[in-house]
């Protein structure tokens, strides 16, 4: 099937994974009915929900009918983020992906925004917006929740992996074809941690990302949400394995061969189990961290060593 045939132009698709959402999922329903764009297909994930989640799912298939928008719901069996969207991936249809969270809102012209920009800039197979953040209970306006590094920055891989700035999914739009040219089995891979690097950095790595300097996109910020939960040093720890691993695997995907590249992979993973063994008083094994990290080289090297000596005079 060629791309004609497979990707209705200016069409887009919206997959959103959810599990027990009943309490949020309808302000994200309504405002995807709410954009100033007309072709919008909405692929709603049932991940196994034991609430109400499904049953408020289905009132809302004839309100998107009435507004002219295609509507599909999928339930599957409960696993996680990553799974549930590729039960959703085969049905895409659109020219343009999002992928906004089951919790979060789209401001009105977010859609339209940014596909006027991809269809005006086709040089770009990427682009996404700026956020704001909001108190899930008070719906008031709250401190932002990722960094968002020098904007004018359009290689964003590097500064999305190590955190230099956000990777919040509902922001980022990118061209369907771009997206399965590279998962051409219209899969990603599967974690339980997060969806969001397997579906932006292979894309990030060989493509670069423009940024519209407009709050387009609301995240709301809940304390019962799974990226807060309250985890053991066990658990934490299971997690930031699961995240080697996914990015391990997102670097065999990109084909990341060159040392250099390799190298700072290893300084990030060395970083962050560096940050874990801080939070959890392990002075002894942060500091073999850190030396690892100093013989390493390179850029930071100071700032380690800095570190280092903090941990070896006990200030």
């Amino acid at each position: 099937m060629n791309e004609q045939e497979k990707f209705k132009t200016g069409k887009v698709s919206i997959i959103t994974p959810v599990f027990n959402g009943a309490a949020y999922l309808p302000q994200m329903l309504d405002s995807v009915l709410a954009q100033t764009y007309r072709q919008i297909e909405m692929i709603l994930v049932d991940d196994g929900s034991t609430d109400e989640t499904v049953r408020i799912a289905e009132r809302y298939r004839s309100r998107f009918a009435a507004r002219g928008y295609d509507y599909r719901l999928i339930q599957a069996s409960h696993q996680n983020a990553s799974a549930a969207i590729n039960h959703g991936l085969p049905y895409v249809q659109g020219e343009f992906l999002i992928w906004p969270d089951s919790d979060d809102v789209l401001a009105p012209e977010s859609v339209e925004k940014r596909v006027a920009f991809l269809q005006e800039h086709l040089q770009y197979h990427c682009v996404r917006s700026l956020a704001y953040y909001f108190d899930g209970k008070t719906e008031a306006l709250v401190k932002k929740g990722e960094r968002q590094g020098d904007l004018s920055n359009e290689a964003l891989f590097w500064d999305v992996l190590e955190g230099k700035t956000y990777v919040c999914c509902g922001c980022y739009m990118v061209r369907s074809q771009c997206f399965f040219d590279i998962y051409q089995e219209q899969r990603i891979p599967e974690y339980d941690v997060g969806q969001n690097f397997q579906m932006l950095l292979p894309l990030l790595y060989d493509h670069k990302c423009p940024t519209i300097r407009e709050e387009l996109y609301g995240v709301c910020v809940r304390k019962d949400s799974h990226s807060r939960q309250i985890l053991s040093e066990a658990e934490e720890k299971k997690r930031y394995d699961g995240f080697e691993r996914l990015v391990d695997e997102i670097a065999a995907i990109c084909k990341i061969e060159d040392k250099p590249s390799q190298k700072r992979i290893m300084r990030w993973k060395l970083g962050r189990r560096y940050d874990l063994s801080i939070k959890y008083g392990r002075k002894k094994q942060a500091g073999k961290l850190l030396w690892e990290m100093c013989k390493m080289g390179g850029f930071g090297t100071i700032n380690i060593i800095k570190k280092l000596l903090w941990l070896l005079i006990g200030h």
